[in-house]
């Protein structure tokens, strides 16, 4: 049986998780542990306001967030390889010779650029999806604490090819545990009827 207070603990300890992920070591376990509890606490509220989209959105933005991050790896992978079949090693060190053609590091160079485009493209598909799953939560719940922090992922990851968006991302992870800890046990949801009959009034 989900309820809303099993996901505002869940949501709010895996958010903290998350924001754990820079410690070294043992970061990398806080911040997929956070993550599976965000979405199990998404899931729950999904199941308890009775609004699919609210988790089928979130799905779909950590399939988008997994492919930025197989083509950041494969961009990565045929990076070095690609710089290891212009050069050998000698003994134990890699050296590069001095007559390399100009189209080598050009094709390289577009090579990474194009992998860098797409993972960038898909990590704001993937905010996109998760501005919608939080929209949705903070209209439900009228937790509108959601929404900026839906708005926030979005800019920041729209932003983060210019390095700037980190920070915004790290602003957004922290409101959404402000959010999630924001949810009354006992929250009224919202009807679809209300909601309608508020939008269209505004």
């Amino acid at each position: 049986m989900t309820s809303l207070s099993d996901a505002k603990v869940l949501g709010g300890v895996g958010s903290i998780l998350v924001l754990l992920s820079a410690v070294p070591t043992v970061g990398a376990l806080f911040g997929i542990a956070g993550f599976i509890m965000i979405l199990v606490a998404i899931n729950n509220i999904s199941q308890v306001v009775s609004e699919k989209s609210i988790y089928s959105n979130m799905l779909i933005a950590v399939v988008l967030a997994i492919g930025a991050v197989v083509v950041g790896a494969v961009t990565v992978v045929g990076a070095v390889f690609h710089v290891l079949s212009l050069g050998s090693f000698v003994g134990s060190r890699f050296v590069l010779p001095s007559n390399i053609a100009p189209s080598s590091w050009f094709g390289l160079a577009v090579a990474v650029f194009a992998g860098v485009l797409v993972v960038w493209a898909l990590l704001v598909s993937s905010a996109v999806f998760i501005r919608r799953s939080y929209n949705s939560i903070a209209g439900k719940l009228n937790v509108h604490m959601f929404e900026t922090a839906g708005l926030l992922y979005l800019i920041g990851a729209a932003t983060a090819i210019i390095v700037i968006g980190f920070p915004i991302l790290l602003i957004a992870q922290i409101l959404l545990a402000v959010a999630f800890f924001s949810i009354a046990e006992q929250s009224q949801v919202i009807p679809a009827a209300r909601q309608q009959t508020v939008a269209s009034t505004s």
